[in-house]
């Protein structure tokens, strides 16, 4: 309940009190109607009353011997007493003798001169309350618009660093380029003795969870010094001028706080492009990047303020944000190789148990493409798998399968299959495992499987043993035919075709298409590429293809890329008639087991190359 909500029901919770006090003291002041002083004159006489008391503005109470008490009223006459205005009206001396009739004065209670001030100052106290309540309302609403132009940056003090470079792997050259950033912070005068100029901006780049955020703490935990640390998209909202307000003060902060780092996290969110808007551009985001370069160009060389900002798409910034002067250095955080994901392991497991026979060296052989935060993800998963085993210790098959998982999801073991269809899955994938090991330039089979996994019925794991930058033409031929293998497995054991090689084909004739027309494999086309890409800045990914090519080229491009697919469908065919003995051995492998890994596979079907097999990992 937000604060607002507090006072609407504190304010209703006084106003029901007050409510029901006044009804209460009301409720017990008059029930019945009031007698005149001759009615009371007749009562005493005839021997009704017992007693009555006399208030101090001559109202008297009149209490009857029968029991009745409040609510029967009068009021004597004030130029005489009541025994006086009795005596008047007939009433006998007898009847007023103490035996027959008690008259006092009654004292006033406290009780009900605190009833008789609410009833008369309830009122004026809950008009007062409303009025307080209005105003308090308006001043925090005022507040409230006073501050929305301040920066909401979080400061993070460097006393106590949490994050230091040993808690940055995997990214070495990236590390050694922000040393200097912290020498600078560290002794200034050692750099500007020589008139040396630190760069005033540096521009993290690479792909999401590759640890920019995480190298900007470091570079603060190492330096000592306060981290300010916002987004790109807290800057920009609703109202026109408030992003550049909040740079500014932003910056004021900075200053007083210098020597300090900036950090801003997706810059890309405020520093895209000016004027490449559909149908005009935003001016406040437009404004607000005017204020942060007008902020970053106008440091002096003495506040000893860095910024540096993250993004993983560098291709849409602003140019004037990346001139020198401001974001005047890049660095550019790649995709770990196997020795920086055995590295990034290594932090990751520490302080988790782990059994003696855990070979990280493997696991980071056998996970290419993985960045920082897939890793994490991967040694917590391997963690669970292990809690859910009740195990005290994680071990390499946790590892192992938490891979797996990362990549394709749990395993579906409860999915209902029939006979058939777990027959028809295990020969499919026993064609994209005899198919591979058959071709030189195929990765190594690491796991075969007919257990399904997210959309997949069932999985073929290939595994290199490095990682490669370069893939020729021959290892992608080989990748073509090794995707094929499940479809040439089924058309030839079934003499039918079904649609679980969909993947597969979806797979091979968007490499055959990029063959063609973006890596001049094609001996027809020659080495040319095909189609220009465009991407509009504000609607992100390649909108469409600008074709600068003849409908004949077009042809020639569908042409050539059948040819390729057929070419790969052709040798997928020959290979699983050459070792349709192998394939059926594997299946029925498969339909006791579910699940064979390398060494399994290897016993079943040797490779017939003899040749190490190394490449790029693939699924299929």
């Amino acid at each position: 309940m937000n604060s607002r909500s507090q006072y609407l029901v504190y304010f209703l919770l006084v106003v029901a009190i007050g409510a029901l006090l006044v009804y209460s003291f009301r409720d017990g002041t008059t029930t019945k109607e009031p007698l005149t002083i001759n009615e009371v004159a007749q009562k005493v006489q005839s021997g009704q009353v017992a007693r009555i008391l006399i208030e101090s503005d001559d109202a008297i109470t009149v209490i009857m011997k029968n029991g009745e008490k409040e609510g029967v009223e009068s009021r004597k006459e004030s130029n005489a007493t009541l025994v006086e205005q009795l005596v008047s009206l007939g009433v006998t001396a007898d009847k007023l003798s103490p035996e027959n009739l008690v008259i006092e004065v009654s004292k006033p209670s406290a009780w009900a001169g605190l009833g008789t001030l609410l009833v008369y100052f309830l009122p004026i106290l809950l008009m007062v309350g409303v009025l307080w309540f209005i105003m308090r309302q308006a001043q925090g609403s005022n507040n409230a618009a006073m501050s929305f132009g301040k920066s909401r940056a979080r400061m993070f003090s460097g006393e106590h660093p949490t994050v230091t470079f040993a808690d940055v792997a995997g990214a070495e050259e990236s590390k050694q380029e922000l040393a200097e950033v912290v020498e600078f912070l560290k002794e200034p005068q050692k750099f500007i003795q020589l008139g040396a100029r630190i760069p005033k901006g540096v521009l993290l780049v690479g792909p999401p969870g590759t640890g920019k955020t995480l190298l900007a703490k470091a570079v603060s935990g190492e330096a000592g010094v306060p981290f300010f640390s916002i987004s790109g998209s807290e800057f920009v909202e609703m109202f026109v001028g408030v992003g550049a307000s909040r740079v500014r003060d932003l910056f004021d902060q900075a200053k007083r706080h210098s020597p300090c780092i900036i950090f801003v996290d997706e810059i890309d969110a405020v520093g895209r492009q000016r004027g490449a808007g559909l149908g005009g551009s935003h001016d406040e985001r437009e404004q607000t990047l005017n204020q942060m370069l007008v902020e970053m160009d106008g440091f002096d060389t003495d506040t000893n303020v860095i910024i540096i900002a993250a993004t993983n798409r560098p291709d849409i910034l602003d140019p004037a944000l990346l001139r020198p002067g401001r974001f005047d250095r890049r660095v550019t955080l790649d995709r770990p190789d196997v020795k920086g994901r055995e590295a990034i392991l290594k932090v990751h497991v520490k302080g988790k148990p782990l059994e003696p026979e855990v070979d990280l060296a493997s696991v980071a052989r056998g996970t290419p493409g993985f960045v920082g935060a897939d890793l994490e993800n991967l040694v917590n998963e391997g963690a669970l798998l292990a809690a859910r085993r009740n195990k005290k210790s994680i071990g390499q098959s946790e590892l192992n399968e938490a891979i797996e998982r990362v990549v394709m999801g749990p395993e579906r073991k409860s999915r209902l299959i029939s006979d058939e269809e777990k027959r028809i899955i295990a020969y499919h994938e026993a064609g994209h495992a005899v198919v591979a090991n058959a071709i030189a330039e195929a990765d190594p089979v690491q796991k075969v499987t007919i257990v399904g996994r997210g959309q997949a019925g069932g999985v073929t794991w290939f595994r290199p043993d490095e990682d490669r930058i370069l893939m020729s033409r021959k290892k992608m031929m080989a990748t073509l035919a090794m995707a094929l293998g499940g479809r040439a497995a089924e058309e030839l054991v079934f003499d039918d075709i079904t649609s679980g090689a969909s993947g597969d084909i979806e797979q091979v004739t968007r490499m055959a298409r990029s063959m063609v027309t973006r890596l001049g494999m094609s001996v027809e086309l020659g080495t040319m590429v095909y189609g220009q890409k465009e991407e509009l800045i504000f609607l992100g990914r390649e909108i469409s293809e600008q074709r600068d090519y003849s409908e004949a080229i077009a042809e020639k491009i569908d042409m050539e890329v059948r040819k390729i697919v057929e070419e790969s469908y052709k040798l997928a065919k020959t290979l699983v008639k050459k070792h349709r003995k192998q394939l059926e051995l594997v299946a029925q492998k498969l339909l006791e087991v579910e699940s064979i890994n390398r060494d399994e596979f290897e016993a079943i079907f040797p490779s017939p190359t003899g040749k190490k097999k190394s490449g790029t990992p693939q699924l299929a």
